[in-house]
């Protein structure tokens, strides 16, 4: 890391897009990844996409920070909103979850700001990502979808032969085909 550099913390919600966002980062910052996702419905299912986050960081040697999986607080979080259709009430309640924590972490670990991979997804609204992030701390709004960066996070995953689901784990969402 040069002097000019800062670290920012990465939340990362999976290898795959955080495959297409990391090269991607804004000049100047040097990223932390940072797995928070409690969202997602099973321990084994969670374990897996860390497990592939960990294959991106010992491809970019980039550091990982786990945060602690507890399922029943996000649960707890999102209650009453289980029924909402993807994309609403529930996603924004699940967003300030996950970026709450983030900017916890960064503070924590001296990050001067923190972002996320989430904007990278064509099926997650940018706005509402910002919108949770700003409310959360010193967040960087980086929109990683604009130039085709969903097919960069694509090509990247099939290039580091990543894992991809089929939906953001919470048990709530439809399990779609995914996205190539």
């Amino acid at each position: 890391m040069t002097a000019e550099q800062k670290n920012l913390l990465l939340h990362v919600c999976c290898g795959p897009c955080a495959a297409g966002c990391v090269d991607r980062i804004p000049e100047g910052w040097q990223p932390v990844l940072f797995f928070s996702n409690s969202n997602i419905a099973t321990r084994a299912e969670y374990d897996r996409r860390l497990a592939e986050v960990h294959k991106l960081s010992a491809i970019t040697r980039l550091r990982v920070v786990e945060d602690d999986y507890n399922h029943d607080a996000w649960l707890a979080a999102v209650a009453g909103l289980e029924r909402e259709p993807e994309g609403g009430a529930r996603c924004r309640r699940c967003f300030r979850f996950n970026l709450s924590r983030a900017a916890r972490k960064a503070a924590e670990l001296g990050c001067a700001r923190f972002t996320t991979t989430l904007t990278v997804s064509p099926r997650k609204n940018s706005a509402q990502i910002f919108e949770a992030g700003r409310e959360s701390g010193p967040f960087l709004d980086v929109d990683f979808k604009k130039q085709d960066g969903f097919a960069h996070s694509v090509a990247m995953s099939r290039q580091y032969g990543m894992y991809r689901q089929a939906s953001c784990g919470c048990e709530f969402a439809p399990a779609r085909p995914v996205l190539s």
